[in-house]
Parts: structure tokens; C-alpha cells; sequence
């Protein structure tokens, strides 16, 4: 089987969709899923179907929607497979998976391995894992499950391990020298991440490298205002320091000594 979580929930058995359509059943699944191959307490189960206004029968109630699992599990899969699938052991519940059938763990894996290729200098190797990283996105992380805190916290986690990815894979792109490539992504990136610096300081550096200092100062001046509006701040030193180098327009100025990398 196949578990989905980067967009809307999937469960998938043969190219056939088999996922749960209970909304509660669908966030149980969601948290054994965040947990996989790990043991769930059941009050951890509680607090992320109910939060602090768990009913009477919250153990019965929960114990059901893993049966509901269970009972979906065997008529895909049938009696065998489902049973190894999903597991009771005190203190709770636990879905044995392999980490290759949830796409969550792959998406993982292979912004690790970018990440890797990319600080061992081999940055087309890491475009090409953390693109195929990125590509697994189908949307917002549990877009169709209305989710507790813990799977809230879960879906936060994902979605600061994706703006690693993309982070990395521009950094990766940049030494490649596919500077005047970024910059209409970067453009949108930076629209869409206003108050991200890093963005921000991609599009200063891949116009200025692509002959468009004009370009570039408006950029820095863009972000100078929102930064100004928004919270009271400067653009950060390294920032103002690359305002500097194209200010300057020196011919041997080089914005390779400004540290506009994420870290590694």
C-alpha cells in the first residue's frame, strides 16, 4: 500500500484509491501515519481528535476508529496483511509500514541526500534528488484533514523540511550558473514570501549576476520598504552589504564573500 500526506490524504492499493472517508478515522490514520512504525499512546490519540474537550467515551470512541482502519485495511489487503499492518501493543496502536510507501519519508530522504550532494560540490546530482523531492508536493500537507495540534506541529515540520528542499535546490541551481533562470521563480518565491530575506537576497544576487543591476536595487529597495513597513527592521548586514557591491558597480566586485547561503 501506499500512504500519501504531501497534499490531500491518499491510501492507494493497485493504483486504487482506498482512503478512509471519515473525517476522524482520516486524522487517526493521518497521526499512526506521522508516527509510523512507531507506537501512539492512546492519549496522544485523544488530544489530536479532541483536543482538551475529550467525550466520556473517548478510549471507546478511539478504539472504534481504529477498528474502522482495521476493517478497511482487511478488505484491501485482507485478514493477514492488515493485521501486520496494524498493530495493538500497550500503551496504543502502531502502523508498520515500510518507510519506501509513505511519501512523507521519501520526500524526506531525498532532501537529505540533496543536501548531502549539494555541501560534497555536486550540485547537479542534488537538483535532480531535490527536484524529484519537491515534485512529490501535491499541495498543502493534509490538505483535506482537519487536523489537531500534534498533527498540526507535524504539518509545520513538513512544511519547514519543503522550504529547506526549495532553498537547497535554488542553491544548488545558482552554482550551476542558471542565474537569469531563477529569477522569474525567485520573483514569485519572493511574493510569496515577503518577509523571507533569503528569497529575497537570491533575486538580488541572480539579477545583479545576470546583468540587471537596475533591476537588482529595485529589488533591494522593495524589500527595504516591507521589511520597514511590516516590522520596524533594516534589511540584515549582509544584505546591506550587497547593496554596497551593486551600488558600487565596480567590475571587481564579487558577491561570492556575502554569506547568502542557508545553512547546511
Amino acid at each position: 500500500m501506499q500512504f500519501n500526506i504531501l497534499g490531500p490524504m491518499e491510501v492507494l492499493h493497485e493504483n486504487k484509491i482506498c482512503t478512509p472517508t471519515a473525517p476522524k478515522a482520516r486524522n487517526t490514520l493521518a497521526l499512526l501515519l506521522s508516527r509510523a512504525n512507531q507506537i501512539v499512546e492512546i492519549p496522544a490519540l485523544i488530544d489530536e481528535l479532541w483536543s482538551d474537550n475529550p467525550p466520556r467515551s473517548a478510549v471507546t470512541t478511539t478504539q472504534t476508529y481504529i477498528y474502522q482502519l482495521r476493517k478497511m485495511l482487511c478488505r484491501v489487503v485482507g485478514d493477514e496483511a492488515a493485521a501486520r499492518l496494524l498493530v495493538t501493543q500497550a500503551p496504543g496502536y502502531g502502523l508498520r509500514v515500510e518507510e519506501d510507501r509513505i511519501d512523507a519519508r521519501v520526500f524526506e530522504q531525498l532532501t537529505e541526500k540533496g543536501k548531502r550532494l549539494l555541501t560534497l560540490n555536486r550540485p547537479e546530482e542534488a537538483v535532480r534528488h531535490l527536484r524529484e523531492a519537491l515534485a512529490l508536493w501535491r499541495g498543502p500537507a493534509l490538505a483535506d484533514v482537519t487536523t489537531g495540534r500534534r498533527l498540526e506541529a507535524h504539518v509545520v515540520q513538513l512544511e519547514e523540511i519543503r522550504l529547506t528542499a526549495l532553498q537547497l535546490r535554488v542553491q544548488a541551481d545558482m552554482r550551476l550558473g542558471r542565474h537569469a533562470e531563477l529569477v522569474p521563480e525567485l520573483r514569485s518565491l519572493v511574493a510569496g514570501h515577503p518577509l523571507n530575506e533569503w528569497f529575497h537576497a537570491q533575486l538580488i544576487a541572480c539579477l545583479r549576476h545576470s546583468g540587471r543591476r537596475g533591476e537588482a536595487l529595485q529589488a533591494y529597495q522593495s524589500l527595504r520598504r516591507v521589511l520597514d513597513d511590516e516590522l520596524g527592521l533594516q534589511p540584515s548586514l549582509p544584505l546591506q552589504r550587497l547593496q554596497q557591491h551593486l551600488l558600487s558597480n565596480s567590475a571587481d566586485d564579487d558577491v561570492s564573500d556575502i554569506d547568502l547561503r542557508i545553512s547546511a
